[in-house]
């Protein structure tokens, strides 16, 4: 399945992957040279521990040139009154009148601590596209829904400070 990125997530990923490659890489060569230089490997922690960090940062790039190879590049705008991508959207839960802000975001950067929710998720589906006002039915499963209503949305597309997730 390919994932729905924007194209300023693509941008993003090019760029960590262009500092991963240039800037990153390099240091971490130069410590794993450093701690070879130690002597003995067969009890030399440092020289794992530098080949452990060049394996993640390689393991990174591979993982995002794949996820830029193989993106379903799509559009990040939405009517004015509608919720779409890159939103704040105020919603109310119907069952237990607990308010919440959450920002509706691609896969690749939601964060549930940060109440940046995906557009993948049941909540994100469920609100994209609705208006202020509107009741929408969340359906997590063939067993749980729940009614939320729409009271708020920022038009807020700003994603520049919104970080592209580690894994």
């Amino acid at each position: 399945m390919k994932d729905n990125l924007t194209k300023s997530d693509i941008e993003k990923m090019k760029a960590e992957i262009e500092h991963r490659k240039v800037v990153v890489r390099h240091e971490l060569l130069e410590h794993v040279k450093t701690a070879r230089a130690q002597g003995d490997l067969s009890e030399n922690f440092e020289y794992y521990a530098a080949k452990k960090e060049k394996n993640k940062n390689e393991s990174r790039i591979r993982y995002l040139e794949r996820m830029v190879k193989t993106a379903n590049v799509i559009d990040d705008s939405s009517a004015d009154d509608e919720v779409g991508i890159n939103n704040f959207v105020k919603i109310e839960f119907i069952e237990d009148k607990e308010v919440d802000t959450y920002k509706i975001v691609t896969t690749v950067r939601a964060d549930t601590f940060k109440n940046m929710i995906s557009i993948d998720s049941p909540l994100g589906k469920a609100l994209m596209g609705h208006k202020v006002g509107d009741i929408v039915n969340v359906v997590v499963n063939e067993s749980i829904n729940y009614d939320v209503k729409i009271i708020d949305i920022d038009k807020n597309t700003d994603d520049s400070d919104d970080e592209i997730s580690k894994y």
